[in-house]
């Protein structure tokens, strides 16, 4: 089953910029399709795949920063290619 899973990482701090650019380095070097936006951070793929990174890299990610908020949303499908049609 393929999942598209959309990220946002909000550190409650001054100094947050680093844990945030780790977080989505982390993603990106995992080979499976990731694209940013100014807001959030999407991940797409196979639903155990997906899911056995974020288990470990949203835990580094918390682990690195004092206080924090992670917003996670799934879709049950690959979204990856979703283009408006208006």
């Amino acid at each position: 089953m393929n999942i598209s899973v959309e990220l946002t990482f909000s550190p409650l701090q001054d100094d947050y910029e680093a844990a945030i650019i780790d977080f989505i380095k982390s993603l990106r070097a995992s080979g499976l399709k990731v694209l940013e936006n100014p807001l959030s951070t999407q991940v797409y793929g196979e639903y155990d795949e997906v899911m056995n990174l974020l288990q470990k890299e949203m835990k580094t990610a918390l682990e690195a920063i004092e206080r924090g908020l992670l917003y996670i949303k799934i879709v049950k499908s690959d979204r990856s290619d979703y283009e408006p049609h208006f």
